[in-house]
């Protein structure tokens, strides 16, 4: 009988169990060494391979937001968008030797075209940089007919600003343009080719008008055809337009106030003097945003930069002027306020005032005058009294608590102080201890000498004397709307109470209403029928030139609704440029269609 085969796998002693555990090893150390490895790559390495993988077959889509709108007090539109094309560049995507189609397809030179990616070079080559702004749509036809030549390079749909008014508005509006270098350096969460605000409220605010991008993560070939959104759009960060801005500009009378302005130097503030709002706000000469909005070409600013005009100095916030006249209502308060005088007391003009070897003249002999009487006739000879009586220290107190010396803090950028000289000032500026000129602070009883103040400034403490001692902060926006919790917001600004008696204020706006109402008052000419207006002229000397003009107001009289700063530089006496252009402001805000001009005049105005 044949002998059956050997059962190889019953084999006793090759199933033996130190075989076993020989095998059951092996295959565990196999086993460790792949988890090991997959670990290894999983979770060490796994962040890179995954960031270098992405960058093959992921791509960022970056959707910019629209920003925000501005409307004016009475909700109409100012500022708004509409959608611009740019064309962004991806370097890792790019071939360089496309360079010259691309060139030519936006009429430009490949060195210029190098200038920009070398300026990017530390950003990453990921992501597409802004090469071209704002282009039209041939342009836009001829990058998408050769798109499969130039990869790398996309459109991307932006916006840009839109002006809904016949005028500026540039100074306090401000303008948006790409973000320069410097500011890249200062502000690193941006990037290269981004449209910031620059000046104005759009430099103010512009963390809420700029809104939020979004990005959308699409699936591209190795050539960078985009072929899906990557993960259904789970991953993808939704757009956020901008915040809209609510502002305390009246249109219509922004736009009168530019018109008042034309072909003249100088500066119009009007405020509400309830709250601080900023009814207008215009500074001549001045520019046209318009010319910010899309692609700014570079000769466009440096004609800006270097006009002789400065028209992109902004007047109402940054230049500084003696007050003249207009500042003697502080000094009557202060001179008030600490018993120097009383409101029926007298001091003599003789038409001129004797300090040491120089005589201070003044513009008539008024006699034995009032402080009431003193303001309406603007007689300079009180005033040098009083301010003397006063002294600077007491001057220099009251000016501060006016406001004037400091900013008034108003929501826009680049606001000057103005300057309220103190001892020390002009110690130092005389060259020691007392060694300054006495007859200094007889000057500064009238708003002459080193005294500087911006015509925000004198706005405001216009609208202070209209209320009796309310500072209020002013401000131009009134609202933010937040479309994220679908919620106006209101802005808020601080108040301050002066400690001052109220009825010293009255005293002081007696003297105001008849600068305007009575015949010997130097503004007479300004008045306006059926509505009770209160004024101040003044003439800032000159040492460069023609006096300018100044002139500000309040009406109505017995319920402010308005206060008006006017300058308008190398004009000569108040009474004759700025005074007409406050009472037209103050009469088209308060109903009046139109104002019959009186060219009475009793006495030369100032």
């Amino acid at each position: 009988m044949a002998q059956k085969p050997q059962q190889f796998f019953t084999n006793p002693e090759f199933a033996s169990l130190t075989r076993q555990r020989v095998i059951r090893v092996i295959i565990i150390l196999i086993a460790s060494i792949f988890i090991i490895r997959l670990g290894f790559l999983q979770i060490i390495k796994g962040s890179d391979y995954r960031v270098e993988s992405a960058a093959q077959a992921i791509k960022e889509d970056v959707v910019e937001p629209f920003r925000g709108n501005m409307y004016d007090r009475n909700g109409e539109l100012m500022v708004h968008n509409e959608p611009s094309f740019s064309v962004h560049l991806t370097l890792n995507e790019f071939h360089r030797d496309r360079l010259p189609l691309l060139a030519s397809i936006l009429h430009t030179d490949t060195t210029d075209i190098l200038k920009i990616v070398d300026r990017s070079k530390n950003f990453s080559p990921f992501k597409g940089i802004k090469i071209e702004s704002d282009i039209d749509f041939a342009t836009l036809s001829q990058i998408e007919e050769y798109s499969d030549m130039l990869p790398g390079v996309e459109v991307v749909i932006e916006s840009k600003r839109l002006y809904n008014f016949d005028c500026n508005m540039s100074h306090f509006l401000g303008y948006t343009r790409e973000i320069t270098m410097d500011q890249l350096k200062k502000r690193g969460y941006f990037k290269q080719g981004e449209i910031v605000g620059q000046q104005g409220l759009e430099l103010s605010y512009d963390d809420f008008l700029r809104g939020q991008k979004g990005i959308n993560f699409v699936a591209v070939t190795r050539n960078g055809e985009k072929i899906a959104r990557f993960n259904s759009g789970i991953n993808d960060m939704p757009v956020s337009n901008g915040f809209d801005l609510h502002l305390s500009i009246d249109k219509k009378l922004q736009e009168s106030a530019e018109e008042m302005l034309k072909d003249k130097r100088g500066a119009v503030v009007a405020i509400d003097p309830s709250n601080g709002e900023v009814l207008a706000l215009a500074s001549k000469p001045d520019f046209d945003p318009r010319k910010f909005s899309g692609k700014v070409p570079y000769d466009i600013y440096d004609a800006l930069q270097n006009d002789p005009g400065k028209p992109l100095y902004n007047r109402a916030l940054q230049s500084y002027y003696p007050p003249g006249s207009t500042w003697k209502m502080l000094v009557a308060i202060a001179g008030l306020s600490e018993g120097l005088i009383t409101e029926s007391s007298t001091l003599v003009c003789n038409g001129a005032f004797q300090f040491g070897n120089r005589a201070f003249g003044c513009h008539g002999k008024h006699g034995a005058i009032s402080v009431r009487q003193a303001i309406t006739a603007s007689c300079n000879v009180f005033f040098y009294q009083l301010g003397l009586k006063l002294g600077l220290e007491k001057l220099s107190y009251y000016a501060k608590m006016f406001g004037f010396g400091e900013q008034t803090h108003i929501d826009l950028p680049n606001e000057g102080s103005g300057l309220m000289p103190t001892i020390a000032w002009l110690e130092k500026k005389f060259g020691g201890p007392g060694r300054y000129p006495k007859g200094a602070i007889v000057n500064y009883g009238i708003g002459q000498g080193e005294i500087s103040v911006t015509p925000l400034q004198m706005a405001v403490y216009c609208a202070t004397l209209a209320n009796k001692g309310t500072v209020n902060q002013p401000h131009v926006a009134r609202a933010i709307n937040n479309n994220q919790v679908h919620k106006m917001q209101r802005v808020d600004y601080a108040i301050k109470k002066l400690p001052i008696e109220p009825h010293w204020f009255d005293v002081v706006r007696e003297g105001m209403l008849n600068v305007v109402d009575s015949p010997s008052g130097t503004a007479y000419s300004a008045r306006i029928p059926d509505i009770k207006m209160a004024g101040k002229t003044g003439t800032a000397q000159n040492p460069h030139g023609q006096d300018h003009s100044w002139f500000i107001a309040f009406a109505p009289y017995d319920n402010p609704k308005i206060a008006v700063a006017c300058i308008v530089e190398n004009a000569g006496f108040g009474s004759k440029v700025a005074a007409p252009i406050v009472r037209d402001i103050i009469a088209q805000y308060l109903g009046k269609a139109s104002v019959k001009k009186d060219t009475t005049q009793v006495q030369p105005k100032r």
